[in-house]
């Protein structure tokens, strides 16, 4: 597989992109403002979207993106992947004909282009040569954090979320895991704001990857503009045996 990072910023500012990550070339992690740097034919390609929630830096882009690949003659539909709750929100507030056009009924009701199929915790999606495997992770608002299987190996992203119980289990579970994605938003200094949001602070985070049992490469996402750098410094102090590096818009991930 080929994860190709096109959004991993927390905000927006000068050349940051929300999440958003492109598997191999017809599978997006999320839909964050960071799908907008892709080419046309790139965008093209797109025909699966698995959405770990409904906050708008992860879904930001999705309706450009029903836009563009909308034909009215398409041979596979644009299907979104998501908890019931994340589907019923983007429907309620997004594709509802006055913020952007229902694309669930075009071109016909009974032919659409947009379907809609929800991915509960503990499901497997099965896309190709890869495994999708929804796991259930601790937000302000219901979440999923996906792991990705293929015969290389597996890669697994947490979406956003705070110290949990249901993650760490799954992550042990995958006797080949090469790569970890994974959120820390906030510096220590703003611990309570952290908590009461539903993300991890470099401690918070630290902490629980004690419980983990490989050693992949982990890539941290989701951090707030400008305060990139004392988080990274505040993470590799606290765990200075960890492989942990700053994720950046086009990375590349290879499992």
């Amino acid at each position: 597989m080929r994860i190709r990072v096109l959004g991993c910023s927390g905000g927006i500012g000068a050349g940051a992109r929300t999440s958003a990550m492109l598997v191999d070339n017809d599978v997006l992690i999320d839909a964050g403002t960071g799908i907008g740097d892709l080419g046309l034919a790139d965008l093209d390609s797109i025909r699966h979207v698995f959405l770990t929630h409904a906050h708008l830096d992860h879904i930001a882009g999705l309706p450009m993106l029903a836009d563009r690949v909308f034909d009215e003659n398409f041979d596979v539909p644009l299907t979104v992947y998501a908890r019931e709750e994340t589907l019923r929100a983007v429907q309620d507030h997004l594709f509802n004909d006055i913020i952007w056009p229902d694309f669930s009924k075009l071109p016909v009701p009974e032919n659409p282009m947009l379907r809609y199929r929800v991915c509960s915790p503990g499901d497997t999606v099965t896309i190709g040569h890869r495994d999708f495997y929804a796991v259930d992770v601790m937000h302000s608002v219901p979440s999923l954090g996906f792991t990705v299987q293929n015969s290389g190996g597996a890669f697994a992203v947490s979406g956003d979320t705070k110290t949990n119980e249901t993650l760490w289990p799954v992550l042990n579970a995958c006797d080949d895991l090469r790569v970890l994605v994974i959120e820390v938003s906030f510096p220590d200094e703003m611990a309570g704001l952290a908590l009461e949001s539903g993300h991890y602070t470099p401690k918070s985070l630290t902490d629980d990857l004690k419980r983990l049992r490989h050693e992949p490469e982990i890539w941290l996402t989701g951090m707030k503009p400008g305060e990139e750098d004392r988080i990274l410094e505040q993470v590799t102090l606290a765990a200075p045996d960890k492989n942990i590096r700053m994720l950046s818009r086009g990375t590349i991930l290879t499992v």
